[in-house]
């Protein structure tokens, strides 16, 4: 059986947590950890960023109570909430941790403590907004995200291609997807001349979004392929402007 957390569950810590971190406190304090589903923890392996709040409290005659909302951003652009609630049995008995997958069941354990139910002047309560995660705007892929963000800039021949501080926040990276985005520079030039203009988005582990925009192309003077890399979609496409002009 685990041992109930001796400390308050949000002390503030010398560094800041991982996802992975965060959920192995939370699991490691709840007594009731092992009754969470499989499925739920599978889905927890692949947390990029996660959130927690004091959802509300009720303290009365020596009892308290305190429900918190922990909240992991996953890699495929979906939000899960475990809810943990924290009591004690008797005035000044050491706190209790318990986890839940749902309100339902939250409330259902919630209602089984020895709490008053009509102490109205004794009650503090206190809420809690849990600080929003944006819905990512890609379906990413956990898959050597940060090596493929390396080989990217690398491959990159543009003398104006992200330098060095791009490169160290990308090696944050936990997931990323590509797409091909659509449209011809205005003067396709020489036959044979091709254009093709990507997106890489990854997802950092933070839960931050970033892009680069790869630019392959065959207008060089002796029509091999070249690689080049920009921090924002209109500087690619401007670049494929130029080099179509260059070459016609």
């Amino acid at each position: 059986m685990s041992v109930p957390y001796e400390t308050a569950p949000y002390e503030p810590s010398e560094s800041p947590e991982s996802p992975e971190e965060h959920l192995a406190r939370l699991l490691g304090r709840a007594l009731n950890s092992f009754e969470l589903p499989d499925d739920t923890l599978r889905r927890l392996d692949c947390a990029l960023a996660h959130d927690g709040s004091l959802h509300s409290a009720h303290h009365s005659a020596g009892l308290h109570r305190e429900t918190y909302r922990h909240t992991w951003l996953l890699a495929d652009g979906s939000a899960l909430t475990l809810w943990e609630l924290v009591h004690n049995t008797s005035p000044g008995s050491e706190p209790q941790h318990e986890v839940y997958v749902d309100e339902e069941e939250l409330r259902a354990a919630t209602a089984r403590l020895p709490l008053p139910a009509d102490t109205p002047d004794f009650e503090l309560p206190v809420l809690a907004q849990l600080s929003p995660i944006a819905a990512p705007r890609h379906t990413y892929v956990p898959d050597g995200s940060a090596d493929h963000a390396r080989r990217l800039l690398r491959r990159a021949e543009n003398a104006d291609r992200p330098g060095a501080e791009m490169a160290a926040l990308l090696a944050t990276a936990a997931a990323h997807q590509i797409t091909q985005a659509f449209g011809r520079p205005a003067r396709a030039g020489r036959a044979g001349l091709s254009f093709s203009l990507y997106e890489h988005a990854f997802l950092l582990r933070g839960g931050e979004e970033i892009s680069l925009w790869e630019v392959e192309h065959t207008a060089t003077p002796d029509g091999r392929h070249m690689c080049e890399v920009y921090v924002s979609e209109d500087a690619a496409r401007r670049a494929m402007e130029r080099r179509a002009a260059q070459i016609s």
